[in-house]
Parts: C-alpha cells; structure tokens; sequence
C-alpha cells in the first residue's frame, strides 16, 4: 500500500515553527481518522521534497510525533501509523494553582537553579543547542508532604528570575506577571520508576512509581515559552480529563 499524500499548508510567515505545524497537520489526520492504524506514512525525503521543507525540519516533526506515540518506525517496513490513543487537553495550569484552588498549602523548595545548556531543552524551547538557559529543579509540597519534583527549563530572557519569586508562587502566576501567558501546551503524561534522588525527595518507599508529565508550553504567537520534566508521588496525584464523544 502507498503512502497517502495529504494535503498540508504552510505559513512560512507565521511565527510558528515549521516543524511544528507539520507536525500539528499531521496529527490531525490521524486524529480525524484520516490516516488510520497501520496506515504506511510518506518517507521523510518524499515530504520534504514535496512541501519545500528541509529534511532536517520533516525529521523533527516526525521525530516529534514517534515520540508522541502517535508513529511507529520499523526497520524495513517503514514508519506506519501506530495503534490510536486517546490524547485530550488538561487544564493548562501548574500545580501550585491547583494545590490553592482545593484550598491546600502549596510549599516550594528550590534545590537548583542555574543557567546551563541541554539539547533536549532547547530542541524544545526551538533554540540553539549551545544556548544557556535558566535551569529550575523544585520540589513541590502540600504543607508538610512532598509531592512532585519539577525540573523546567526556561529560554534566557528569563534569566533574572529569583529563587525567592519561584518559592513564592507557581511559574505560571510569575510567567504572567512577566508579560508572558501560556495559552497551549503539549503534554505527555507516563509512570516509571523513581531515581533515586526522586525517591530521597519524595519519600517514597521502595517499590514505589512516579506519575511523570512532561510538557511544552506556547504564548498566543506559537513561541515556546517553558519545557519542564515532572515527577510526581503516583498514589497521590489524580488526572480529571473531560472526555466528550458528541
């Protein structure tokens, strides 16, 4: 079976990164049933060479979406469709307003904070790999009890913040009072086992898994705003998702 060719339309005007739109255009036809489970997916130099795009940008888009779970590479076969998943948007907020919202005690403890490179931050942030960026790893409690440590990676424009403002109030609030609102965000959402350093911070026994969230955060332009890598006491941390079939 050829690969199916879809139409897809890109604004090379528009703030947003190419590879991302591809990468969003190409979701939604999997998500609207366009491309189905199984389904072969046109060859990386077929695209690119099809949509003018480099191929190092129809890599990353592809790249993007094998680790969204969304393609499967299987050497000789090709990259296919992979078995559907249910993907549904949380509310866009941290956890320091959730804790506030259900009238808990957030507490915040900063145990890094420093400006450093990472390669996997900055693809995400799209910036250069060389690029410093402000690194914050924190433990986030209710009241007494810990409950996530979060490792976020901000670009470095935000390079002033203090450690006193990260201890006062969630990323976001402090984002917004920057000049700077998260309006979209792409989340993955697993569980594994804890490091060791997780476990010391959580006080999680032996044996224990974590809920780990990461995510990508984007202002109204398209530009990335925060990636951040989340892990959380798994018996203490409950999803709500709204799922609506109408």
């Amino acid at each position: 079976m050829s690969a199916m060719q879809l139409e897809v339309v890109i604004d090379r005007e528009s703030p947003v990164p190419l590879y991302h739109q591809l990468a969003e255009q190409l979701t939604a036809a999997i998500d609207d049933g366009r491309l189905e489970p199984g389904d072969p997916f046109e060859n990386e130099v077929a695209l690119a060479t099809r949509l003018s795009l480099s191929r190092p940008t129809v890599r990353r888009a592809i790249q993007e979406m094998v680790d969204q779970g969304l393609l499967v590479r299987r050497r000789g076969l090709g990259t296919t469709v992979a078995n559907r998943k249910v993907h549904r948007k949380a509310r866009l907020s941290s956890l320091f307003d959730d804790l506030e919202a259900e009238g808990r005690e957030p507490r915040t403890s900063v145990i890094e904070m420093e400006m450093r490179t990472d390669e996997r931050a900055a693809a995400a942030l799209d910036l250069a790999a060389d690029t410093e960026m402000l690194s914050v790893v924190r433990v986030r409690s209710a009241g007494d009890q810990p409950l996530a440590i979060m490792h976020n990676w901000l670009p470095p424009a935000h390079a002033e913040i203090t450690l006193e403002s990260l201890e006062a109030q969630g990323l976001y609030a402090l984002l917004r009072k920057r000049g700077v609102k998260p309006v979209v965000a792409r989340q993955s959402i697993g569980a594994r086992m804890p490091t060791a350093a997780e476990r010391r911070a959580l006080g999680l026994r032996s044996g224990q898994p974590v809920l780990t969230m990461t995510r990508m955060a984007f202002d109204a332009s398209g530009a990335a705003i925060e990636f951040g890598d989340h892990a959380y006491r798994a018996e203490d941390y409950t999803i709500d998702l709204m799922l609506d079939e109408r």
